[in-house]
């Protein structure tokens, strides 16, 4: 059973920094992607950032591209998604996922979700 579990939410003023976690278990490909998005009360989901399990370079939405790095850590398997010079409206749940493509923008892309894990950053 896949599983991506999310967590490291939470509240913080604009220009503070906060890092999320993403552990990832029951995954049997090697060359999947994990990427992170987000979703503002009344607005659609949108991508933040994805990167290759096995590697290469990361791909960041423009809105938090120089601010938000994505990592990983495979002996965890645990992906981060480290955020800083955050912005009131980067305020959304964040949402781990999983894909055996690398189609990094598209939701419909991703094959597992997590439950998600709130950002609220204050101004």
């Amino acid at each position: 059973q896949v599983q991506l579990v999310e967590s490291g939410g939470g509240l913080v003023q604009a220009g503070g920094s906060l890092r999320l976690s993403c552990a990832v278990s029951g995954l049997s490909f090697r060359s999947h992607t994990v990427g992170w998005f987000r979703q503002a009360p009344g607005k659609e989901r949108e991508f933040v950032a994805a990167i290759r399990w096995s590697g290469g370079t990361p791909y960041y939405a423009d809105s938090v591209k120089g601010r938000f790095t994505i990592s990983r850590d495979n002996a965890k398997n645990t992906v981060y998604l480290q955020m800083n010079s955050l912005k009131p409206e980067d305020t959304a749940v964040y949402y781990c996922s999983a894909s055996r493509a690398w189609s990094p923008v598209a939701p419909s892309a991703y094959d597992y979700w997590g439950q998600g894990t709130q950002v609220t950053v204050s101004s």
